[in-house]
């Protein structure tokens, strides 16, 4: 079941599909108070079980940097029979100007084990540093991992938020570069078709994308697939994520979409 968290865990990160946004002023297509809500469900033996919530909050601190909280938790059949819980939770600040991640707080509980993690990133230096502890060992030695980033880096939320920044098209293909707990990773990622999808925030038009995070010296290194899909329009909402992996068919989908425009649940035009 411990697997079953991480590849949730890595469907936040390859939703971290994004390219180098410019230094001017960003006309952004999300706000302070914007709130979207997913549900994920596990298909093996039996079909369709629900097993987490997920949720993204927009936000922004007195510099005006964005504050943006991602949270994915266990629910249902994995809590009831499994015995299995997990809470995995994300609190990125963001650029507002040049929109790449400044710092990362990261809160990882697997059942009764916990850690905190902290990642800086030094542009000027080319560096992140990410600090793991474990509060319920004080005297436990803090795990420490540094790498080389660069002039445009972002972490799995920002990364999926600068991906509502761009003109995407079918036959676009780039390779990117996320950090998550200290490491750097290049994902390929290919935008591969345009399909009309079913959901709770109506019917929609949406690009088909896939990461490669799946195989040796990938995000992932066992076999397996990734597709997401993001809205087609000037909202450019991740709606649905699909994962296949030996653990079976992980499918997120959008339950809900608000934001302080008066905005809730509604399609795109």
């Amino acid at each position: 079941m411990r697997r079953l968290s991480k590849y949730l865990h890595f469907f936040l990160f390859a939703l971290a599909i994004s390219l180098q946004a410019a230094d001017a002023q960003l006309q952004v297509p999300f706000e302070k108070g914007e709130t979207l809500k997913y549900e994920g469900k596990l298909s093996k033996i039996v079909s369709g079980i629900p097993v987490a919530d997920l949720t993204f909050t927009v936000d922004k601190n007195n510099d005006g940097d964005f504050s943006i909280t991602a949270e994915a938790r266990s629910k249902g059949t994995l809590l009831k029979i499994a015995r299995y819980s997990f809470i995995q939770r994300y609190e990125s600040t963001i650029d507002a100007n040049r929109f790449r991640i400044e710092k990362t707080l990261k809160y990882d509980v697997q059942k009764d084990r916990v850690r905190n993690g902290e990642a800086l990133f030094d542009y000027r230096d080319k560096r992140v540093t990410y600090v793991e502890t474990d509060p319920k060992d004080p005297m436990r030695p803090p795990r420490n991992i540094a790498s080389e980033i660069a002039d445009q880096t972002h972490d799995i939320v920002s990364g999926i938020y600068s991906l509502r920044l761009l003109p995407l098209s079918v036959g676009q293909k780039y390779t990117l570069q996320i950090s998550d707990s200290g490491l750097v990773y290049s994902i390929p990622v290919a935008v591969t078709g345009r399909e009309q999808l079913k959901t709770d925030i109506g019917k929609v038009w949406c690009l088909k994308i896939v990461p490669e995070v799946f195989g040796p010296g990938r995000l992932i290194e066992s076999e397996g697939n990734m597709t997401i899909w993001i809205t087609d329009d000037k909202r450019r909402i991740p709606v649905r994520g699909v994962v296949k992996s030996s653990i079976g068919k992980i499918d997120i989908r959008i339950r809900s979409f608000s934001n302080n425009s008066g905005n809730n649940n509604q399609a795109a035009r």
